[in-house]
């Protein structure tokens, strides 16, 4: 299969963990069960496309922030996920903050452990040319 079809399903399992994770953590946080599939996949699409815009504008303006991207990534794709998606309630600040960090966590550790166990052939490292 080629990997960036299994990258793909890594990061939408990884992301879905993580967001899974966090409704049974946060009370207030909400995912419908109808919507989780819609919810996973564009909260997964918005952290792909913004990473590099916020990658981008961080190196030029603001190079501190590089050492948290991925929190600032999660942090704006829970936002835009929950105003783009009726089925899908964070909760409050308090709860965005920490569904931030244990969406970002889950999503860390099954983005370790899935490659290794799951999908092998992205753990491998890459040839050089």
């Amino acid at each position: 299969m080629p990997k960036f079809v299994l990258s793909s399903a890594a990061h939408l399992i990884a992301n879905a963990i993580g967001l899974v994770l966090a409704s049974l953590l946060l009370p207030g946080f909400s995912i419908g069960l109808l919507g989780g599939v819609i919810v996973v996949l564009v909260f997964t699409v918005v952290s792909v496309v913004l990473l590099p815009i916020i990658r981008k504008v961080s190196e030029k303006k603001i190079p501190e922030l590089l050492g948290g991207i991925s929190l600032v990534v999660t942090f704006a794709g829970l936002l835009i996920t929950e105003l783009l998606v009726s089925d899908f309630a964070i909760g409050g600040v308090a709860n965005l903050l920490a569904a931030t960090l244990i969406v970002w966590l889950g999503a860390l550790v099954a983005g370790v452990l899935l490659p290794k166990y799951l999908f092998p052939s992205l753990a491998q490292p890459k040839p050089k040319p």
